[in-house]
């Protein structure tokens, strides 16, 4: 023990006769480490928050799109194909166990007006089951009910982006708002949810039953998509098997052809948008990690020429008494202990980049603790794996020949 101590003490005073040079070389890790932790905060942070938009939507949601027929060898995307109707949702709702909510879909966008202020947004027609389906809570008033949908009634609840600009800091509910020249009375305003996962503002919607967007508004009889709640999530795969079962009898679609709709779930969903931001992390944990094995390159190109600086102390050691693996050490300890520093300046100096990012950019970041161990303990590796060569070239030297070393 007392030989390792005295060992790391003559390791030490080596690194601090030239501490420019110390620095310089301990800075490649530094970088290396703190790119490292600040680009993974970065890609975490961005996956997080897709994972919280997704979660936003509500829970255990199914999600049943129009399209997916080929007619005349062309294929309909997702939403743009009328094959899916009120009835398959009602359907759904009546024959399908396990489900807690229903709401048949249109999307239109379209030109909404209050008195002389007009603002082009996205009409949503939903059940009144929508609400509870995405746990959107009102802010301001109330929604619609069953009856209003029964009836085709003509009111709204608006989006915070829409209430502010057609009403600034005026209280939207009770006011009336034209929709394509038809009124509608605002029942309710709905609390603020953001951007969704596609970047599209999710406050900035008009929902109006989905009976009087199809019958009053637009004059069409097809649905965009129906959204499904699940009453817990282990029901979540066996309804989507009832749903497409279901729906396959309903479309009268024969064994061995394609669907005309598509059912997802929201983990599926989940894992479509968080793909991006997953491969983002690793292109830029990958770029960052290269930064780190070039301060490894140069840890081991700066021990080299202290080994030949120091050849003739090193015969001097081994002259007076020194062990081969005791010089072995001094050198191994000098190469850990300058990554082993960088590590550690590093792992605060990419902790201070995302918190930096995270405040000035408004970019979301999360550094996961793993991620910090791991740029620490791989410093530690680089100084071994690269300083293990001079170090052991140091200890194979012969002390004759260093001794004659000018």
């Amino acid at each position: 023990m007392m030989r390792l101590l005295a060992t790391l003490r003559i390791a030490l005073r080596a690194l601090r006769r030239n501490v420019l040079r110390t620095i310089l070389t301990a800075l490649g890790v530094i970088i290396g480490v703190g790119a490292v932790i600040a680009m993974v905060s970065i890609g975490t942070g961005a996956k997080a928050q897709v994972e919280a938009q997704i979660a936003a939507l509500g829970q255990n949601v199914i999600l049943v799109m129009a399209g997916g027929v080929s007619r005349g060898g062309v294929f309909s995307g997702m939403g743009s194909a009328g094959t899916l109707k009120v009835e398959d949702a009602e359907a759904i709702r009546n024959e399908v166990e396990g489900v807690a909510c229903v709401s048949p879909e249109v999307r239109v966008p379209a030109q909404v007006t209050a008195g002389n202020v007009n603002w082009n947004t996205s009409i949503y027609g939903e059940s009144e089951e929508y609400f509870d389906l995405r746990r959107w809570p009102i802010e301001e008033g109330g929604a619609f009910g069953a009856a209003d949908v029964r009836s085709a009634s003509r009111i709204a609840v608006l989006g915070k982006t829409v209430v502010k600009e057609l009403f600034g800091e005026t209280s939207a509910v009770g006011q009336t708002i034209r929709i394509r020249g038809v009124p509608f009375v605002v029942s309710g305003v709905l609390s603020s949810k953001g951007s969704n996962f596609f970047g599209q503002d999710q406050d900035d919607a008009v929902i109006v039953p989905h009976t009087t967007a199809m019958r009053r508004l637009f004059g069409i009889t097809a649905l965009r998509s129906i959204q499904i709640s699940a009453a817990s999530d282990k029901l979540v795969e066996p309804i989507l098997e009832q749903v497409t079962a279901l729906l396959r009898q309903r479309h009268r679609i024969p064994e061995g052809r394609d669907d005309d709709f598509h059912v997802h779930t929201q983990q599926e969903l989940a894992e479509m948008a968080t793909s991006t931001a997953k491969i983002m992390t690793t292109l830029l944990g990958s770029i960052a990690g290269v930064s780190l094995l070039v301060g490894g390159i140069g840890i081991m190109n700066i021990m080299l020429v202290s080994v030949t600086e120091r050849t003739r102390e090193i015969g001097i050691r081994l002259a007076v008494g020194a062990k081969r693996r005791d010089i072995l050490m001094q050198f191994l300890i000098e190469a850990v202990t300058l990554s082993v520093g960088g590590g550690i300046i590093g792992v605060v100096a990419g902790l201070a980049a995302s918190e930096v990012i995270s405040r000035q950019m408004n970019w979301p970041t999360q550094t996961p603790p793993e991620s910090v161990a791991l740029a620490f303990l791989f410093s530690a590796a680089v100084g071994i794996f690269f300083g293990f060569y001079p170090a052991r070239r140091a200890s194979r030297l012969d002390p004759i020949e260093a001794l004659r070393y000018e």
